[in-house]
């Protein structure tokens, strides 16, 4: 997928619950759940991955869009140091979009707004640069990938589909070689750890 904000930038989706409301002037507005701590998100039968509490407190938010399918001329919402038409909060949870004001002016977010009315659009998605990955062998042979840090907050996006063809399979490339290599320093942790106790048991 093009990424005119960071070519390696990475994106993570999740099916949400999005609320719409009209504020008393009439003009539309959204919410949601973009991330959801602790939540699995699996790449195959072999990893799961996950995002922890406290991934975004040293991360940079100075300046987040609200997209559509992380395409960067839809933008629905801004939270910057001028524009304050996305605001959104982290808690216990996760990370929430708590306001996308809508533009009434703007064809293609009120097509979209109608979209996650009728619930044909449900699929909430963010583009971030992680800082603090963690790979942790699992009792059933699986493995699970924490991300504890977030150093880049780039965007959250309403999107149809969870992921574009092209992106997931560049991430899933690399999340093989990743975790081989985490297998590989895992089983040479465990042989070198074995010959020491040969030595000590000779």
């Amino acid at each position: 997928m093009p990424n005119e904000f960071n070519p390696s930038r990475i994106v993570r989706s999740r099916r949400t619950e999005f609320l719409t409301r009209r504020r008393d002037d009439g003009a539309p507005e959204l919410s949601g759940y973009f991330v959801v701590f602790d939540q699995p998100y699996f790449w195959d039968d072999d990893m799961e991955e996950v995002i922890k509490p406290g991934a975004f407190d040293s991360c940079d938010m100075s300046d987040v869009r609200c997209l559509t399918d992380h395409l960067p001329h839809l933008v629905l919402g801004r939270a910057s140091d001028k524009v304050q038409t996305l605001i959104f909060s982290i808690d216990d949870t996760g990370l929430r979009a708590d306001k996308v004001e809508i533009n009434t002016a703007d064809v293609d977010a009120m097509n979209l707004y109608a979209r996650v009315q009728r619930g044909d659009v449900d699929q909430a998605s963010f583009g971030f640069d992680e800082s603090d990955v963690r790979y942790i062998d699992l009792p059933d042979g699986r493995v699970r990938r924490e991300i504890w840090g977030i150093s880049k907050l780039w965007e959250i996006s309403v999107c149809t589909f969870p992921a574009y063809e092209q992106t997931f399979v560049s991430a899933r490339s690399r999340m093989n070689k990743e975790l081989a290599d985490f297998r590989a320093a895992a089983a040479a942790a465990r042989k070198q750890q074995l010959l020491r106790h040969l030595r000590h048991h000779r």
